[in-house]
């Protein structure tokens, strides 16, 4: 009988250079980046995850802590940088999401992600992020995170723009059918 001994093998210096290069352009191009904390979350969990982000043109993405640090110390932002305890991913939003640059939705990684939170909340937590040039803590992710999609703001615009002349249209016929009979 034979018995196997897997060995975990250290990463490579030259690895390590790409994935802090690969997280560093991230980083440059990104309008928002959220670390999650994923202690837990199977394989399978993460590639529905993944799958959902990938129409929406949100990536996602898992790097060393190290590495992550340093890659997100050379993008300079203003700050400091929330605390990344346990297993961390990255989602983020590229600055040019879409060809039309009034439907690009930088709040689209925090929102998607917050959905996955609910749906695997005990493997699945908001770590932080990077919003605006600035790193933002735990709590102010989740806030971010329960902004409405801009096709919905829109939509909550053109409803409030749209109630006070409605309630006069409504207002102005019944004058009217009043007046005739």
């Amino acid at each position: 009988m034979a018995f196997f001994v897997y060995q975990k093998m250290a990463i490579t210096r030259k690895k390590k250079e790409e994935i802090v290069a690969k997280v560093g352009d991230i980083a440059k191009s990104a309008k928002t980046l959220v670390f999650a904390n994923f202690k837990g979350l199977t394989v399978a969990e993460q590639n529905e995850m993944r799958k959902a982000f990938r129409p929406l043109g949100i990536g996602y993405t898992v790097a060393k802590k190290s590495l992550l640090r340093r890659a997100l110390d050379a993008a300079k932002y203003q700050g400091d940088a929330p605390a990344l305890d346990g297993e961390i991913a990255l989602a983020y939003a590229p600055a040019d999401l879409s060809a039309d640059k009034l439907n690009s939705d930088g709040l689209a990684p925090a929102r998607e992600l917050a959905v996955f939170v609910k749906k695997f909340g005990e493997h699945l937590a908001f770590a932080g992020g990077v919003f605006g040039g600035k790193y933002v803590g735990r709590d102010e992710m989740i806030a971010i995170a329960a902004i409405p999609g801009i096709d919905t703001l829109r939509a909550q615009f053109v409803q409030l723009i749209n109630s006070p002349l409605q309630r006069f249209a409504v207002v102005l016929h019944a004058k009217a059918e009043k007046t005739i009979g």
